[in-house]
């Protein structure tokens, strides 16, 4: 008879304890990090829901479970790397999710590691906050959770966008916590619609740092704004540039500094936000303001890129190492007036999403293309003008969601 193949190999434990060993001294020294174990997880699988704040997230949940082998959902980037990916899948067997889909092998995966027994940890939001504020999360988390029916631990990061928000490259000197803020048991949720459990799933993530509660210094603490913002509240369609804690629009010369309270500060004018999340908003509401089809004819934005081609679960081909890329309001074109050009309707893409702080996917008919450029690249500004357009398309001119 074939031996059944599972999921869950012994390897597994060992590998994790061993990492645990590794990595934890290192995070709370980069991070000064304040992790409250959680001393009630006894030896019963969990589903772990954490907000996502940093790059680190998922070894502040792995250290809040005392190094207990976890099993992360992980979007399809983290398995198109080669040999690294092969090791990774062979060492801890994160479950694979397509990103900005309905995937329902990632659901029949989730379903088989709790079967056998495993905790499973997701960040549903799926993207790390870019503005503080715990950001859009798809309701069919719910559902998932109740076919898992299993305890659902929610974990809380804290003070994680003042040490290491999105758009930087420098983690800050300050103070952040991870901890496990309430269990819900399957019983307590087995009778909830899915709607019910989700309005929970929300209110326990939520964190929103837009407030003063610690300083969080560095010389740097400014840099790579321009990775998030591209309206500028006195001139509208701009693009910025940063240095140290200073940014200045590059189209009026609008310069305000990046506070250690994380409040902004007109340098030369008065600024109308406090917090990145008042600027973020602002900025989403001028997008949703906007008749991005008045922009089929000239470019909104051009960058010089690289571009590759993902094939899920194995590799990245690089198609071309240097590439214009050209923004319109209903469709992407590389290499435009040359022999390599290569024009991207939106009609004919299913999604954009950013990856880690500015990397694109386009997923345009069977195809992902990843764009990766300088780093200061700002990637947010396609999503969004992207998600407007459908949302025009579609009828739903009042649209407020643009992707992230």
């Amino acid at each position: 008879m074939k031996k059944k193949d599972t999921w869950i190999k012994p390897r597994h434990k060992i590998i994790t304890k061993l990492a645990y060993y590794i990595i934890k001294p290192y995070t709370i020294w980069k991070y000064g990090i304040q992790v409250e174990v959680f001393k009630e997880q006894g030896n019963r699988p969990y589903l772990i829901l954490a907000n996502h704040q940093t790059p680190f997230d998922q070894f502040f949940v792995a250290l809040t479970f005392d190094g207990k082998p976890i099993y992360y959902m992980a979007t399809e980037d983290i398995f198109s790397l080669g040999f690294l990916s092969t090791l990774l899948k062979w060492a801890v067997a994160p479950i694979p999710i397509r990103k900005q889909t309905t995937d329902l092998l990632a659901v029949k995966n989730c379903i088989k590691v709790a079967k056998e027994g495993g905790t499973i940890a997701i960040f549903p939001e799926g993207n790390r906050t870019y503005s503080g504020q715990t950001e859009y999360m798809s309701p069919t988390i719910a559902s998932l959770a109740k076919k898992l029916r299993l305890p659902i631990a929610f974990l809380r990061i804290e003070g994680g966008y003042g040490i290491e928000p999105r758009w930087s490259d420098e983690p800050r000197k300050g103070k952040m916590k991870c901890y496990v803020s309430k269990v819900l048991e399957p019983e307590e949720y087995k009778e909830l619609t899915n709607d019910e459990l989700f309005a929970i799933i929300e209110k326990e993530l939520y964190v929103n740092e837009a407030c003063l509660d610690t300083e969080f210094h560095h010389p740097k603490r400014g840099e790579y704004l321009e990775r998030l913002f591209y309206v500028c509240p006195h001139c509208g369609l701009t693009t910025f540039e940063s240095q140290n804690h200073l940014v200045t629009c590059k189209q009026c010369g609008t310069q305000i500094s990046y506070e250690t309270t994380k409040e902004f500060k007109g340098i030369n004018q008065e600024f109308p936000f406090r917090f990145v999340l008042d600027w973020y908003n602002y900025q989403k509401d001028y997008m949703n303001q906007l008749d991005v089809l008045q922009y089929t004819e000239k470019p909104l934005y051009e960058d010089t890129v690289a571009l590759s081609e993902v094939i899920v679960y194995k590799q990245k081909n690089l198609l071309r190492k240097h590439a214009k890329l050209s923004l319109y309001g209903d469709k992407l074109i590389i290499d435009k007036n040359t022999n390599q050009e290569l024009i991207l309707p939106f009609t004919d893409i299913s999604a954009i999403t950013v990856l880690g702080k500015n990397k694109l996917n386009v997923y345009y008919n069977k195809m992902i293309y990843q764009i990766k450029a300088d780093k200061r690249f700002n990637a947010v500004k396609y999503v969004h003008i992207f998600n407007r357009h459908n949302n025009i398309s579609r009828g739903d001119i009042d649209g407020k969601f643009l992707g992230l």
